[in-house]
């Protein structure tokens, strides 16, 4: 793991390096990938947690198939719940060097939200930092999420900080909080790392993906 993380970092500061113009722009095979699910040793283990830690009925479960991550099951909004999300553990990650992630998603036209987790408690829990992206049904798509726009929340509450630390990356994740009840689907085929400076602040509106 060590030595995949340092080709990583080395990869990353090549990019950066280049001058690279947005990631939308560039071909997505330039940036070093991060995880590409293949189900090995070096990915992190998949696990749900939904709404009914606080009494909700919404499902939701993450499964590894032909090297993608599948997020499927559906919102309820009953007993005030209408989230669920999963969350890859047991793996950390230094991406001190990258401005962001480039994520290759397809979607049931939702809106998701992309989660870090870093060391940084609220309340002894820890922080997500979050970025929402729409999907497009049915399509595949590039969505580019910068580490400047992510935002600290805790329980579905923005905090005024503390800001996003990239090299101390715990856990990372998917939600869905939309508000609308019904079945729902997403499909990630792969998530890569952009270099220093390859994002603005704000995401690139999604492009569609080809293999």
């Amino acid at each position: 793991m060590l030595a995949r993380f340092l080709l990583l970092v080395v990869l990353v500061a090549e990019v950066g390096a280049a001058g690279e113009p947005s990631a939308m722009n560039s071909q997505s095979t330039q940036h070093p990938t991060l995880l590409d699910f293949s189900d090995t040793a070096d990915e992190p283990e998949w696990q749900a947690i939904n709404d009914n830690v606080m009494g909700g009925q919404s499902q939701g479960e993450p499964a590894i198939r032909d090297g993608m991550l599948h997020f499927t099951g559906a919102i309820s909004l009953e007993n005030n719940g209408g989230f669920s999300s999963v969350r890859g553990r047991g793996h950390s990650y230094d991406l001190s060097g990258a401005s962001g992630l480039i994520l290759r998603v397809k979607g049931d036209g939702r809106t998701y939200q992309l989660r870090l987790y870093t060391s940084a408690q609220h309340q002894g829990s820890r922080i997500g930092y979050s970025k929402a992206f729409p999907t497009q049904a049915g399509e595949w798509i590039e969505v580019a999420v910068p580490f400047a726009g992510l935002e600290p929340v805790y329980r579905g509450r923005r905090l005024a900080g503390p800001g996003f630390d990239p090299s101390d990356i715990q856990e990372l994740g998917f939600l869905l909080a939309d508000k609308r009840p019904g079945e729902f689907e997403l499909t990630v085929d792969w998530i890569k790392v952009a270099g220093p400076g390859a994002l603005a602040q704000n995401p690139v509106e999604p492009r569609r993906s080809e293999k």
